[in-house]
């Protein structure tokens, strides 16, 4: 994904085909952060905490259906999206763009705390997930290869 033009208040990325269907696979994992996560304070210091809580958790779930509704309406825009040959283009306002990182880092922090949130990932991955990612990499050299080779010398 590429960011190919910068309009007074529009982003156009360009994606290609691959990259718009994996956007939109993870956009479909939102929200991924459980509500337990987000705590109103550690300090002992609130007059009712359990109040305090309540009614952070009932923001919370209310922002997350603007959000889920918001980002339905994005996907499926036909106005946002744009086909063009062999990539798509995608339009987003500055605000969008602020956003949709925020929703993306749900994403990505909500996939991160089942995990235990490590500080480094040779603390949680095990060898099967390692030899996973092995595997996968030379997968992607192998068609990176296989490419290469159909295309004509010279």
């Amino acid at each position: 994904m590429i960011l190919i033009r910068v309009d007074k208040e529009t982003l156009v990325f360009q994606l290609a085909k691959r990259e718009k269907l994996l956007l939109l696979e993870v956009l479909r994992d939102y929200p991924q952060v459980p509500p337990t996560h987000w705590v109103v304070s550690k300090s002992t210091g609130l007059p009712d905490p359990a109040t305090s809580q309540r009614l952070l958790d009932e923001a919370l779930a209310e922002q997350r259906v603007e959000n889920k509704r918001q980002l339905r309406t994005l996907v499926n825009d036909p106005h946002r999206w744009t086909q063009e040959h062999q990539h798509w283009l995608l339009r987003l306002s500055q605000a969008e763009l602020e956003w949709m990182l925020q929703i993306l880092n749900d994403i990505r922090v909500g996939s991160w705390v089942p995990l235990g949130s490590p500080e480094e990932w040779s603390e949680m991955i095990p060898e099967k997930a390692s030899r996973l990612w092995v595997m996968e990499l030379a997968g992607a050299f192998q068609m990176a290869f296989l490419h290469a080779m159909e295309r004509p010398a010279g």
